[in-house]
């Protein structure tokens, strides 16, 4: 009898202790809450899979500034997303090692926690899916990831900051893409003058306000919700980028009706993140709105929004003022100096 209480007690003890290691694990690198704002939409499925941490977020951090994912060590991740820029170079097209040009316009990076599919073309639904791409793009950083895991693989901080993320020092290839997709995650844009007026603490200016009227108007049915984007590929009859490597959606389906289209952009924060179109089309937020004005290209598979109002969408120049007046109060400073 005494054995087997004393075997009950042991149980008990190590039991209790599993418990205390498990409990002192989750405080020496607990979850990060995201604050998700007021009328957001769902989070994408797979953030609940890979939820950010104290040190994945650091550890995701150090990797995305880190110039060593490229050939020749001179491209990081943060080199293209620039934060000041909301995380875009402003350039016509991205810019990778040797001066190569790459086939489109670096997107933001901003609430990719929301986000259904990532690309201009959507090529990628899962965020931990995705950094592998600009690792091996000829044009980008022209590696590989045993490359890259072979020039951090005895850099003590690294060493540190994967045991304290993942419980030990072994670099993976999974463990780099969850870290970069954890520090992507907690990217969260919500706090711009257009956020204070629906939370009521301030009010915007007569042309904000008639700017937004517009905007719903004309413009809301793309740039849906609080993303300011619906998540749809469209063809909206822009310029044609001229590579033939270029397809738009196309490129990842192979359906010919998805020629040319691509994912609606986030107008959170255009402000800051010019030039504008898939490879930089257009300079400034007005030649956009012109362009629109005076009609774009037609194509078979053109938005039909587009092509039931004459292959255009009619402003008048006060208009576009008010528009443009609206879009920056979209613009979140306190996002973009972190």
């Amino acid at each position: 009898m005494k054995k087997i209480l004393g075997f009950v007690i042991a149980i008990l003890f190590l039991t209790s202790c599993n418990s205390e290691d498990s409990e002192m694990l989750a405080i020496e690198n607990p979850e990060i809450d995201l604050n998700i704002p007021s009328g957001f939409p769902e989070l994408n499925a797979f953030v609940s899979q890979n939820k950010p941490t104290q040190y994945g977020v650091e550890l995701g951090g150090k990797l995305f500034s880190d110039k060593r994912f490229s050939a020749d060590n001179t491209i990081s991740c943060s080199s293209c997303h620039i934060q000041e820029n909301a995380f875009t170079d402003q350039k016509i097209q991205a810019v990778g090692i040797e001066g190569r040009i790459g086939l489109r316009n670096t997107p933001s990076i901003q609430n990719l926690a929301f986000m259904k599919f990532y690309n201009w073309d959507g090529s990628k639904l899962q965020l931990e899916n995705q950094p592998l791409v600009p690792i091996i793009t000829h044009e980008e950083m022209d590696s590989s990831i045993l490359e890259v895991m072979g020039k951090i693989k005895d850099d003590a901080v690294y060493k540190d900051l994967f045991r304290k993320a993942f419980g030990d020092e072994t670099i993976t290839p999974e463990r780099i893409y969850k870290s970069i997709a954890q520090f992507e995650y907690t990217l969260i844009s919500a706090n711009s003058k257009y956020d204070k007026v629906k939370r009521k603490e301030v009010s915007f200016s007569e042309s904000e306000l008639k700017g937004y009227q517009t905007f719903q108007q004309k413009c809301a049915s793309c740039h849906a919700g609080e993303l300011f984007t619906d998540q749809s590929f469209r063809n909206i009859g822009f310029p044609l980028n001229t590579d033939t490597n270029e397809a738009g959606r196309a490129r990842v389906t192979g359906i010919v009706a998805d020629f040319m289209s691509f994912r609606v952009p986030t107008l959170r924060n255009i402000e800051y993140t010019a030039p504008y179109g898939s490879f930089g089309q257009f300079p400034t937020l007005k030649s956009v709105l012109d362009y629109f004005d005076n009609g774009v290209l037609d194509a078979d598979n053109l938005d039909p929004i587009l092509k039931e109002n004459g292959k255009r969408i009619p402003l008048t120049e006060e208009e576009k003022v008010n528009l443009i007046a609206f879009m920056k109060t979209l613009s979140d400073i306190q996002f973009v100096k972190k």
